[in-house]
Parts: structure tokens; C-alpha cells; sequence
């Protein structure tokens, strides 16, 4: 029955947080916690002392960084329209969300692998992010070193804090480990959660400052889903070169979108943070049908195996 419900877990959390906006405005200030609680379940799921980064890892990571800003200025230099380039731009930079192990491995992908990218990943957009914020953003005035501090102070509390406690538990207080790892599975429910909170803050931020905006809305939100095919798409092909799809398609598909939509608020144009809210939308409908064709392929091949035991077995 839980395998029926999961795949109508993201799409309930999309309409809830469309209906309930203003309410999630209000306790927008649970996401650091919320994330910092699904990663620490996600890293105590693993040994942290025997992950390492693989080429898989590093192509991925160079299309976030190399085609980012390529994609910037082509639109730039022929649309010539600067709030699409920039959503483009935070789109395809934007760091592999904090989530992506559990719907990754939910559906077949490595587990340290993922896990792997979900630290990697942060930290090295952390360290590009202001560079590339220098050349494209509304701000060119702040210092690069003052870009750079700003963003790393929001990801290192939620990326490497629960990484670090998850390495301390499982070499100095393995019981303690042991028993948050038997909660993996809420993380799905978690990130739910965050979900519903992060897309309504946005939606609530869209009908506060959207008005006379509406055709760049629109071609934001065409523009997320070109990306979001783009990206899943590329990711899978090149995760199928190294023999897991899956995970390459989630680790450059999937992304941290309330990270992306702080970091469109602080140094671009503070609408293209729509391109974030509807690439979360696209990525999480895209997750949903993703999980639902797994679970229908699990129903529908245990019988079949049921049916050949039986006869194996007269």
C-alpha cells in the first residue's frame, strides 16, 4: 500500500503548497532544519569513510559549471534578454538538491555514489557561484570574496555540519548510528515536507511582486521545463556511459531549488527565481511518473515470479 501512495507524495505537496502559500511564507524559516535532518538521515544510510568521487561525478559537475555560463551568454548575445539568461544561468548552476539520494536510490541508483555528488556538488557551486554572480548578476559592485562567504555561510551549516556529525556517530557513537539509521525511509516524507514549504514560499513571492510580469513568467517557466528535459536528459546518458543511469540523471537533474531561489534572491534580478519554482515543479512531476512506472514494474513483476517459483517447485 506504502508503494501505491509514495508516487502521489510530490504532487500533493505541489497543489498543497499553490493553495497554502501564505502559510508557507510563514514557516519558510524550517527549510535549513528540515534539510539538515533529511541529509544526516541519508548519511548515517552509508559508511562516509569509504566514499569517493568518480569520473561520472566530475562530468557531471563540469556540464553544471561549463554550460551554465555558455548557456548565459548565448542568450544573452541573441535573445538579448538578461532575466532569461539568468534564470538559464542559476538553473543549470544550481547545486544537486539535498534530497536526491532518496528518491535516487528509491528508484535503483548507488547509494555512495549519490551521497558522493550530494557533498561535492554543494561545495564546488559554492565556490564558482560568485565568480559567475560577478559577471551576470545585479550586484557586480559586492566583492567576489564577500559573494563567496555570503553563500558558503547558508551551505556549509547545511551540507557539511550533518556530514561531519554522521562521520562522529558512526566512529564514536556507533549505537547512535544504528538507530538513526533505521529511519532512513522518513526522509521521503521529509523532503515532502520541504517541498510544500519552499514552492509555496515562492508562489506566495509570485503573487506579491508578479504583476505586469506575466509573459516573463511564462517564458521562465517554458524555458525551466526545456531545461529540466535537458538536464535529466544529459545526465542519464552520461550516468549510462558509466553503468548508472539513474544516478546521473538525478545528480544533474535533480536540484537544491530553495538553495537556487536564495541565491536568485541575494545576487540576480529577484524574479528569475521563478525559473527555480517551476523547474521544481517540472523535476518533482518528472520524479513522481519516475517513481510510479518503479513501483508499477515491482507489482507487476512479483507476480510473474511468483508464478515461475510455483512451477520451478512441481
Amino acid at each position: 500500500m506504502q508503494e501505491k501512495l509514495r508516487s502521489y507524495v510530490l504532487p500533493a505537496a505541489i497543489l498543497f503548497g499553490l493553495l497554502l502559500h501564505k502559510w508557507c511564507a510563514l514557516i519558510s524559516f524550517l527549510a535549513p532544519y528540515l534539510v539538515f535532518v533529511i541529509l544526516l538521515l541519508n548519511f548515517v544510510a552509508v559508511d562516509l569513510r569509504k566514499l569517493h568521487f568518480t569520473k561520472m561525478q566530475w562530468c557531471i559537475l563540469a556540464f553544471q559549471v561549463v554550460v551554465s555560463i555558455a548557456a548565459y551568454y548565448l542568450v544573452i548575445s541573441t535573445i538579448h534578454n538578461p532575466l532569461l539568461a539568468q534564470g538559464i544561468l542559476i538553473g543549470i548552476l544550481c547545486p544537486v538538491a539535498c534530497s536526491v539520494v532518496v528518491i535516487a536510490c528509491m528508484l535503483g541508483a548507488d547509494r555512495p555514489t549519490v551521497t558522493a555528488y550530494t557533498v561535492i556538488g554543494n561545495l564546488a557551486i559554492a565556490v564558482v557561484a560568485p565568480l559567475y554572480f560577478t559577471i551576470a548578476g545585479v550586484h557586480p559592485e559586492l566583492p567576489m570574496l564577500s559573494s563567496f562567504w555570503l553563500i558558503f555561510k547558508k551551505i556549509a551549516p547545511t551540507i557539511g555540519l550533518p556530514f561531519f556529525v554522521a562521520l562522529l556517530l558512526q566512529v564514536g557513537w556507533p549505537s547512535a548510528h544504528n538507530f538513526l539509521a533505521r529511519y532512513n525511509g522518513v526522509t521521503f516524507y521529509i523532503w515532502a515536507f520541504l517541498l510544500f514549504v519552499t514552492l509555496g514560499q515562492t508562489i506566495d513571492f509570485i503573487f506579491l511582486h508578479g504583476a505586469g510580469n506575466e509573459w516573463n513568467i511564462v517564458w521562465l517557466a517554458v524555458a525551466s521545463m526545456v531545461v529540466c528535459a535537458i538536464q535529466f536528459g544529459t545526465g542519464k546518458w552520461i550516468g549510462h556511459r558509466f553503468g548508472d543511469s539513474m544516478a546521473g540523471g538525478q545528480m544533474l537533474g535533480q536540484k537544491n531549488t530553495a538553495m537556487g531561489i536564495w541565491m536568485a534572491n541575494t545576487f540576480l534580478t529577484p524574479l528569475t527565481s521563478v525559473f527555480l519554482a517551476c523547474y521544481s515543479v517540472w523535476q518533482n512531476l518528472f520524479n513522481s511518473w519516475q517513481i510510479w512506472r518503479h513501483d508499477h514494474q515491482k507489482l507487476t513483476s512479483a507476480p510473474s515470479s511468483a508464478a515461475q517459483s510455483s512451477l520451478s517447485g512441481r
